[in-house]
C-alpha cells in the first residue's frame, strides 16, 4: 500500500477551483465526489442477460452508453491499452500503451485522472484499489493518496472489502475500483458460458456492496456522487480478446449522477470520457493543453449526424453485416445535402456516395482494414468508402460531395471551421474541403492526399467582405481505393 497526504493547497489548485460545472447549482451545495468501478472484460449485452440487479438499478437510475474501441494497428483490445485509455482520457495514439507490459507509455504527459485531481486540488482525497496490480502499480502515479494492489489470494473479494472500508471509514473524494473476475471467466470459459454470466452476477453483488457503503455514509445527503461503471474491452464467445471483432471491441459506460437523466441511453460516449467526466464533476477545468480526447458526459454536444440514428436502416448488399443491425442511410440531416451528380453507377448500395453510418455497422463491412481506428468520430458519422463501394461492379468513378448548411458569417472577419476526420489514402484518391460564401464558387481550404489519422481539424477562414453565409463542402474522388470519414462539423464566427 502506498499512501501520501499533503496539507498544502497549491496555487495551481486554487486557480482550478472554478470548474466547468461550477455554474450548475447543486442542491444545498452538496460536495462533489466520484466513484469509478471497472469491470474487466465485461460485455453490456451479457450484463443484461445475467442476474445483475444492482447494475440494472444503476442503469434505471441514470445513463447507459454502449460504446466501442479500436483494434490494431492503433492498439490490440488488451487490458493495458483499454485501462490506460479509460484512466488518462486519451486514445492509445497519445498514451502509447500497446500491450500489458505498458512498454513506452507516456503517463508523464498524459497522467491518470486521479493524478490530475491531485495536481489541481491536492486537498482532495484520492484512492485506487485494483485486483489487477499493473493498474495501481504502473498507471496510477505516486501522487495518488492511496494505491492498493490487492493480494492475488484475496482477488475481487479483497478489493471489494477494501473499497467498502474506505467508503465507510474514510472520506474519499475520488475513487477507482477494479474487479477482475469477469475477464478471468471469459478467458477460461468464454463469454457465451454460464460461468461468465455467473461471474457477472458475483461482480454485480460486489458492486452492490460498494454502492450500499457509499449510500450509507453519514454525510451522504450532503454529497453529490457521480458513479461511473465501465469496462476495458469485451470478449469473444469462445473466450479471449485482443483481436478486431466487434465483440472484443465492445465496452460501455453506466453512469448515475445529479446531471444525468434516469433511464437515458446515448451512443456518443467514448472511453476517454470517463476521465473527463470525473474531472468535470469535481469542478476541475479541462485545460486544452492537456490534449484530452474525452469530454464530460454531463455536457453533451448536439451533432447533426447523430439526429439520423432513428432513420438508419439494415444492410442491402453487405452480407457480412448482421441482418438485424440498423446502421446506414443516404438521407442527410436537415440543412445538409449530398451531390452525386458526378458519381459512378453500380457498386455496393450502402456506400454509393457519401453515407451516414455507425462504427458497429461500418467496421463489420470488412474488418482489419483500419476502419477500427476511426476512434474520434462519435455516434453517427459520414463516410465515403470507395473500397467497399467497388466490391460490386461499377461504372465510372467515385465522386461525391457532402454539402453543409448555410452557416451565418460576418463579412470581413474570420470564422473557425472544425470537424473530426479520418482519411486512409491510395492514389488517385483525393479528399477536398472547400467553402462557398453566399453561393459563390467554392474555395479550397484543405486537401487530403496522404493517410491522416483520426483527429479534429481546426481551420481559420477569412470571410470576404460583405459575406453573410458559408457552406462547407467535402468532396471525395477515387475508385477502388480507401475511405474518408467526417463527423462533428461546426462553423463559428469570430
Amino acid at each position: 500500500m502506498l499512501s501520501r497526504r499533503t496539507l498544502l493547497l497549491s496555487a495551481t489548485a486554487l486557480a482550478a477551483t472554478a470548474g466547468p460545472l461550477a455554474a450548475v447549482a447543486r442542491a444545498a451545495a452538496r460536495t462533489p465526489k466520484v466513484l469509478v468501478i471497472g469491470l474487466d472484460g465485461a460485455l453490456l449485452t451479457r450484463i443484461k442477460d445475467a442476474d445483475a440487479p444492482n447494475l440494472d438499478a444503476l442503469m434505471a437510475a441514470g445513463l447507459t452508453a454502449p460504446s466501442s474501441i479500436y483494434a490494431d494497428p492503433l492498439a490490440p483490445t488488451l487490458s493495458g491499452p483499454g485501462w490506460s485509455t479509460l484512466l488518462t482520457g486519451v486514445w492509445p495514439d497519445k498514451h502509447n500503451v500497446k500491450d500489458n507490459a505498458f512498454t513506452g507509455h507516456r503517463f508523464a504527459q498524459y497522467p491518470d485522472f486521479l493524478t490530475r485531481v491531485e495536481t489541481a486540488k491536492s486537498s482532495l482525497a484520492t484512492y485506487a484499489v485494483s485486483s489487477w496490480a499493473p493498474l495501481t502499480d504502473t498507471v496510477f502515479s505516486a501522487k495518488v493518496d492511496t494505491r492498493v494492489s490487492t493480494p492475488s489470494a484475496e482477488y475481487d473479494t479483497g478489493t471489494t472489502a477494501r473499497a467498502v472500508t474506505r467508503l465507510r471509514d474514510g472520506d474519499p473524494d475520488a475513487m477507482f475500483v477494479q474487479l477482475d473476475n469477469i475477464d478471468h471467466a471469459g478467458h477460461s470459459y468464454g463469454a457465451a458460458s454460464t460461468q461468465y454470466t455467473d461471474a457477472i452476477h458475483t461482480a454485480d453483488a460486489q458492486v452492490g456492496q460498494i454502492v450500499a457503503a457509499l449510500r450509507a455514509r453519514p454525510g451522504h445527503a450532503a454529497e453529490d456522487w457521480l458513479i461511473l461503471v465501465t469496462a476495458d474491452h469485451g470478449h469473444t464467445d469462445p473466450g479471449g480478446h485482443g483481436g478486431s471483432t466487434l465483440q472484443e471491441r465492445q465496452t460501455f459506460l453506466i453512469a448515475t449522477g445529479s446531471a444525468l437523466a434516469a433511464g437515458s441511453v446515448r451512443h456518443d460516449v467514448k472511453m476517454p470520457d470517463v476521465a473527463a467526466s470525473a474531472l468535470a464533476h469535481l469542478d476541475i477545468p479541462l485545460d486544452p493543453a492537456w490534449d484530452l480526447d474525452g469530454r464530460p458526459i454531463q455536457q453533451p454536444r448536439p451533432d447533426d449526424f447523430d439526429a439520423l440514428r432513428p432513420t438508419l436502416t439494415a444492410r442491402a448488399d453487405e452480407t457480412g453485416i448482421p441482418a438485424g443491425l440498423l446502421g446506414f442511410t443516404h438521407t442527410p440531416p436537415a440543412g445538409w445535402s449530398v451531390d452525386n451528380s458526378r458519381m459512378g453507377t453500380g457498386g455496393v448500395t450502402e456506400w454509393r456516395g457519401w453515407s451516414f453510418t455507425t462504427d458497429e455497422f461500418w467496421t463489420q463491412a470488412q474488418r482489419d482494414q483500419s476502419r477500427e481506428c476511426n476512434v474520434r468520430a462519435r455516434g453517427v458519422f459520414a463516410v465515403a468508402d470507395g473500397d467497399e463501394w467497388s466490391d460490386k461492379a461499377v461504372t465510372g468513378t467515385f465522386d461525391s460531395t457532402l454539402v453543409g448548411p448555410a452557416w451565418p458569417v460576418t463579412g470581413g472577419t474570420t470564422a473557425t471551421l472544425t470537424y473530426t476526420t479520418y482519411y486512409r489514402h491510395e492514389s488517385p484518391q483525393r479528399g477536398e474541403v472547400s467553402v462557398s460564401y453566399d453561393g459563390a464558387a467554392p474555395v479550397t481550404v484543405r486537401t487530403y492526399t496522404a493517410d491522416t489519422p483520426s483527429r479534429t481539424e481546426t481551420i481559420t477562414l477569412q470571410v470576404p467582405p460583405g459575406a453573410r453565409t458559408a457552406r462547407v463542402r467535402f468532396r471525395y474522388t477515387g475508385g477502388n481505393n480507401w475511405y474518408w470519414v467526417i463527423d462533428g462539423v461546426g462553423l463559428t464566427r469570430a
